[in-house]
């Protein structure tokens, strides 16, 4: 059976793919991959047999969606003379915007033998945009959401399961709790966006002697926004790392008393997404700072992984370090392990459902092939 993983950026900012390529056979099925190259770089790509599909094509993060439409009109170029080339049996969508680049022709050719991955909360306050994202579920064999919150906004289906953007590898890599000395060390990984956030979390923790704040991830736009606005400021405790590779969490995250992840509530889809840094946490067991009001806020607050704040309060820092202070680690410890036995629980049935789509196909083919 011939299969397509439609990936929307680098493979090495695409870790929830690994959700889907490692439940599928790869021995036993031709297994494709779509990538965008988007800094023209070297792509290193996992070990494996999988043949790829490279859009090498410059184009930057942080510049705003109509400053890419032109290259949006070319991936869908480049995805369309793909499919129609290979002639798949089953497509998995990374991310809804390229499933909506191509829904015409995805909904008509491949209806019911395609996986929907939602991860995007983007225009769907459009009236005509909802109502593509609506086609996209209806007509897939299967939609995954990688944030519990994204089912208000889709169709009520029976169609849709949760998946979890965590790392099978980091499970080899859980850590110990207890409370680090001072100065708590707080630490972001990931995209450096949210540039107005960001500035106010460095304003409210400069040189307070209490913390530290580290920044690991390509310096764009915002990053070197920020940086300069530390130095602008004298901030001695804000630090950039630049770029790294997943891996390397492993060693930083050994040293992080907080993740930090906390986003923006008036951006739409961070207010209802499950960051990455969410299943960080619960597999390291390091307690993560969420804004309020935010989904992951909530979900923190409810599995006792975390605390939901404010960075626009004038007691942000102290709140923070009140709770840190007074964690208990014997309980947080057992809060962590409870929470990833739920998302575990859930990743597990979304497995299932992965090797059925795999296990239907099959059986469509069979059927086609003694009718003919």
């Amino acid at each position: 059976m011939k299969i397509l993983v439609m990936g929307f950026t680098k493979i090495k900012y695409m870790p929830y793919m690994n959700f889907y390529i490692e439940n599928i056979d790869c021995e036993e099925n031709e297994v494709h991959l779509i990538y965008w190259n988007r800094d023209c770089k070297n792509e290193s790509k996992p070990s494996g047999k999988i043949i790829y599909h490279e859009l090498s094509l410059y184009q930057e993060d942080d510049v705003k969606k109509y400053k890419k439409i032109l290259n949006f009109y070319r991936y869908r170029h480049f995805v369309l003379n793909v499919l129609k080339e290979e002639r798949f049996d089953l497509v998995i969508v990374l991310h809804s915007i390229p499933g909506v680049l191509i829904c015409d022709y995805l909904t008509r050719a491949y209806k019911g033998k395609y996986i929907l991955d939602y991860r995007d909360y983007t225009y769907e306050f459009v009236t005509l945009y909802k109502r593509i994202i609506n086609k996209l579920v209806n007509n897939s064999h299967s939609t995954f959401v990688s944030s519990n919150a994204f089912r208000e906004i889709l169709p009520i289906s029976d169609k849709i399961f949760t998946s979890h953007n965590l790392l099978v590898d980091s499970l080899n890599h859980r850590n110990a709790f207890a409370v680090r000395d001072l100065p708590i060390r707080i630490s972001f990984w990931g995209f450096i966006r949210h540039e107005e956030i960001n500035r106010e979390i460095i304003k409210k923790l400069a040189n307070d002697r209490r913390f530290e704040l580290h920044f690991y991830g390509r310096e764009q736009t915002v990053a070197i926004n920020l940086k300069n606005y530390a130095g602008e400021i004298e901030a001695k405790n804000v630090f950039f790392h630049g770029e790294y590779k997943p891996n390397d969490r492993y060693e930083f995250a050994k040293s992080t008393s907080i993740i930090h992840n906390l986003y923006d509530n008036e951006v739409k889809q961070m207010a209802v997404a499950m960051a990455n840094k969410y299943y960080d946490g619960i597999i390291f067991r390091i307690p993560q700072v969420c804004n309020l009001g935010s989904y992951m806020g909530e979900e923190v607050t409810r599995a006792g992984v975390g605390l939901a704040c404010d960075p626009y309060s004038d007691r942000f820092a102290d709140k923070i370090f009140e709770y840190y202070t007074n964690l208990d680690s014997v309980k947080f410890t057992k809060n962590c392990d409870m929470e990833l036995n739920r998302v575990m629980d859930e990743y597990n049935a979304g497995i299932t459902v992965i090797k059925k789509a795999t296990f239907d196909q099959v059986n469509k083919n069979e059927i086609n092939m003694n009718l003919h």
